[in-house]
């Protein structure tokens, strides 16, 4: 073979880069090949080929949790971060990028996972509300682009979208809100089947096992999705005594008056005090009651203890009976005030809720110990989210819907070895929409025109990138579920302007002076340039994503 011309030492352009890798052609004798060309040669092959690893596709593990408050995440730095720390989602955080203004669109579980899979408002993607008709599977979904592509793709655990998934070579999932103890799951065949354990380890488990399995030629996008810390708040129950010796300190804000907002707060149906159920969220059934006649809501069963074996009964009862006896007998002795009813509560409560989160945790902790022991941490972008937050006794309150700011928050951490930066903490407004916009730029693929979130990979790279929005809209859309009314807004930085279209009021809140939101500034003529400027914004904001009229979806008046 003779030696190497300037015009063979190149790149053959015709197939170079036909599947990105670069094809080199030499015509020598290995013996007459100069060693320096050799060296230099090999050098530069092997720079290419490290060049071509940095650019390949990225897994992405999506870690998904439901009604998972920032208040009971460590690393987000709330009152109970002493009290019930999550290391292992911490350590995501510490390793990748915490996100301290994330927030949902919709602050209902299935609106807020059909936003994940459009990146499109509710109104968008036609799912608006739990209660509506299935999530419509014939529209554009991030998973179905993501296999397009090259990727395989699995769900397991909740789903909650009324129709069974798309775009996934694998799923098994919750039927509905699905069970804790010994859940069922539905199979791709269609059955459901039963599987003794706790919903969260039994998610894990078969994450794990779709990754043993999967084809490992290609990168992968799982969604690993969980009940917890959904309502009823039951955890593992290696888990039931976790914080027996620990008093969890109240929120502020547990005795909420609703003073200086409108009367619609007041209305709702979602306090601790009167609504928190004896049976189905105290975790006392009702043969334990007995004659005890106990304030406020005792309308449900207790479904999940039903679902137990005697086995598992035993170890529930060892934990709570003593504990129940004990409250009815102070009860019924007249020790406690109605004061004193309510904190009891909210303790059994906020326990029952961190202990839940315990195995979220844990669940994490597997995953990461997984992609470590498998050669797979270095390429694989792993988040932690949940589909909005929740109320911990914020406002005397224990679920979501509203557009405040436990509710309104969701979680988003990020770890991307080689793109972001250790230990950042983004002050970026982002929203769920933005999710899979950002998936897909992850993969090496561009955005739909429909879509109407927005890639955050430049605040990844950069957490100061310029250009980056500045307020947020949101929509609640539900039919008066916890006598929650619909409600629309937006939010900037510093406020939060909220529209009850049902009796025309509006609220104002300085997030920096109140961040509680207990005083509505609306009519404070010190924010009248403020009040103008935000109704200009959230009818930009309206106009820009196509927002229909209040009327469309509204609740049917009553004759």
């Amino acid at each position: 073979m003779p030696h190497l011309t300037a015009q063979q030492e190149r790149i053959d352009d015709t197939s170079a880069f036909s599947y990105g890798y670069p094809i080199f052609t030499c015509c020598c004798r290995v013996g007459d090949f100069p060693m320096k060309i050799l060296l230099t040669t090999f050098s530069f092959l092997c720079c290419c080929l490290s060049a071509i690893g940095a650019d390949k596709q990225p897994n992405i593990l999506f870690l998904f949790s439901d009604d998972h408050a920032l208040n009971a995440i460590s690393s987000y730095g709330g009152p109970l971060k002493d009290v019930a720390p999550t290391p292992n989602i911490d350590r995501i955080a510490n390793e990748g990028a915490l996100f301290q203004n994330s927030f949902c669109a919709n602050s209902i579980c299935g609106p807020s996972r059909a936003s994940i899979l459009t990146g499109k408002h509710s109104h968008k993607n036609g799912f608006l509300r739990n209660s509506r008709e299935p999530f419509d599977q014939s529209q554009w979904t991030v998973a179905k682009a993501l296999q397009g592509s090259g990727y395989s793709t699995a769900v397991i655990g909740k789903w909650h979208l009324k129709s069974n998934p798309v775009g996934f070579d694998y799923w098994e999932i919750l039927p509905g809100q699905g069970s804790y103890y010994n859940p069922a799951f539905i199979q791709m065949n269609g059955k459901t089947e039963k599987f003794e354990g706790y919903a969260t380890d039994l998610a894990t488990d078969k994450a794990i096992n779709w990754l043993d399995k999967r084809d490992s030629d290609k990168p992968f996008f799982l969604m690993c999705q969980h009940k917890a810390p959904h309502r009823t708040f039951s955890p593992a129950l290696r888990h039931l005594g976790a914080f027996d010796d620990v008093e969890i300190p109240e929120p502020d804000s547990l005795f909420d008056d609703y003073k200086n907002r409108s009367e619609l707060l007041a209305a709702n149906e979602m306090e601790i005090d009167r609504h928190f159920d004896w049976a189905y969220d105290v975790k006392l059934r009702k043969d334990e009651m007995g004659d005890v006649k106990l304030p406020g809501s005792n309308r449900y069963g207790t479904p999940e203890y039903n679902r137990m074996s005697d086995a598992q009964k035993k170890v529930w009862d060892a934990h709570f009976s003593p504990k129940n006896r004990a409250f009815l007998d102070d009860f019924s002795a007249g020790k406690l005030s109605h004061k004193d009813v309510v904190k009891w509560k909210y303790q059994r409560y906020i326990k029952n809720y961190l202990a839940t989160v315990k195995a979220v945790d844990e669940s994490v902790g597997r995953m990461l110990r997984y992609l470590d022991d498998n050669d797979l941490a270095e390429n694989t972008v792993i988040i932690y989210s949940s589909d909005q937050g929740f109320f911990l006794g914020e406002h005397g309150w224990y679920d979501k819907r509203w557009m405040f700011e436990e509710s309104f928050k969701m979680p988003f951490i990020i770890r991307w070895p080689g793109v972001v930066k250790p230990g950042a903490r983004p002050k970026a407004l982002i929203q769920n929409i933005d999710y899979a916009p950002t998936f897909l730029e992850m993969a090496g693929q561009d955005a739909p025109a429909e879509i109407q979130g927005r890639s955050i990979v430049p605040l990844l790279k950069d957490e100061n990138a310029d250009g980056w929005r500045e307020s947020l809209y949101y929509a609640y859309y539900e039919l008066g579920e916890h006598r929650v009314p619909q409600h629309f807004g937006v939010r900037t930085h510093q406020h939060k302007l909220i529209y009850f279209p049902g009796t025309d009021e509006w609220h104002l809140f300085d997030l920096k002076k109140d961040p509680q939101e207990m005083r509505n500034v609306h009519d404070d003529p010190a924010y009248a340039e403020t009040v103008k400027a935000m109704r200009a914004e959230y009818d930009r904001l309206r106009e820009e994503y196509e927002a229909p009229s209040y009327e469309k979806y509204a609740p049917k008046r009553k004759n």
